[in-house]
């Protein structure tokens, strides 16, 4: 879709001498309403002030094995976006890539300091390793399980909540000296821990209202405007 600001001049029909300003499509974005990753995306969206089309893949009726979708996601996985053209999958390549590219408008959430730069990407890889890997796990027992009519293996669940208890109290202590992960400025390595975070609590597992700067970090971030609008569910625009 594309539109013009301004109207084409009536006196020249030299195309050299038109003066237009074209809009760019509207980015695309491929999701599924319960996927923590996919609402990930979708709060970045809100928090750059990015208009979308979303549209829904379920996952539980293997739509994303359809082949249209395998051209655009070979690992049959979402979230995904087209951003005028450009395909991109991957929840935090996609993150990042919204966060630089649209870099002057909305929320700043990569700092352009290389050294700050480079404590957002310290912050946001121990979300991967220190916290992801564990919350998921406890996800899987708790809640995915329960989709799909399994039991919980409680001695995973019970290693998978010891792990993040303890990667909890260095988030503590870092939190303790600092408002945020990279520092005192809010990054996209703050707003990677919203999914699954906001999911331990609502399978009542309350590791982070026990540690008083995780959770003051933690309320803060989930109570952002951007985070209640998609939570719950998936928005169809921006």
């Amino acid at each position: 879709m594309i539109s013009f600001l301004s109207p084409l001049p009536k006196t020249s029909t030299n195309c050299r001498q038109l003066h237009f300003e074209c809009i760019k499509m509207v980015l695309k974005f491929w999701g599924y309403c319960q996927s923590p990753f996919s609402k990930l995306v979708a709060v970045v969206l809100h928090e750059k002030n990015i208009p979308f089309d979303y549209t829904e893949v379920d996952l539980l009726k293997g739509e994303q094995k359809n082949p249209e979708f395998l051209s655009k996601q070979p690992y049959a996985q979402v979230p995904v976006i087209d951003d005028d053209g450009f395909v991109l999958y991957e929840s935090r390549a996609i993150i990042r890539y919204l966060a630089e590219k649209y870099a002057d408008q909305g929320t700043s959430l990569v700092p352009k300091d290389v050294q700050k730069r480079a404590l957002l990407d310290q912050a946001a890889w121990g979300e991967v390793f220190h916290f992801n890997q564990s919350a998921g796990a406890i996800m899987v027992e708790l809640l995915y399980k329960k989709w799909f009519n399994q039991e919980t293996d409680v001695q995973k669940l019970e290693e998978s909540t010891k792990a993040l208890s303890a990667k909890l109290d260095i988030y503590e202590q870092i939190l303790s000296k600092q408002r945020y992960l990279a520092g005192d400025e809010l990054t996209l390595a703050d707003i990677q821990h919203l999914p699954y975070g906001t999911l331990l609590g609502e399978v009542n597992v309350n590791l982070i209202q026990e540690r008083p700067n995780v959770s003051r970090w933690f309320t803060e971030i989930s109570s952002r405007p951007s985070w209640q609008k998609v939570k719950d569910t998936l928005p169809g625009n921006a």
